[in-house]
């Protein structure tokens, strides 16, 4: 099932695309911001738990567990200072690698 989004295609409860989201951060001691919670439109997300972060030559990125169990992955580009939301998936819905066919299991 598909759905549409702000630009999103939304398959089967995950989105594989980007979209500018905002972020409110905690800066550590040492000056790293952590996300704390973000927005989806009006929709407010508070981050329940970050399972991974990662750096890339111009963005950090972080995987993320909201207070919905869903799991979210956002990036920072440390150029202009925007936020993306880049992956989602749902609660409840499992993750499956499909090769270049779309079919289960190809690779």
């Amino acid at each position: 099932m598909k759905h549409f989004f702000k630009g999103l295609i939304i398959t089967d409860g995950r989105w594989s695309s980007s979209m500018q989201i905002r972020v409110d951060c905690y800066a550590g001691y040492r000056g790293e911001e952590t996300p704390r919670r973000f927005w989806l439109g009006s929709r407010k997300i508070v981050v329940r738990e970050i399972q991974d972060r990662w750096i890339a030559p111009d963005h950090r990125y972080y995987k993320l567990v909201g207070e919905d169990d869903a799991v979210y992955i956002i990036r920072h580009d440390m150029v202009s200072l925007d936020w993306e939301l880049i992956f989602y998936q749902k609660a409840g819905v499992p993750f499956v690698v499909r090769g270049p066919s779309g079919k289960l299991g190809d690779s």
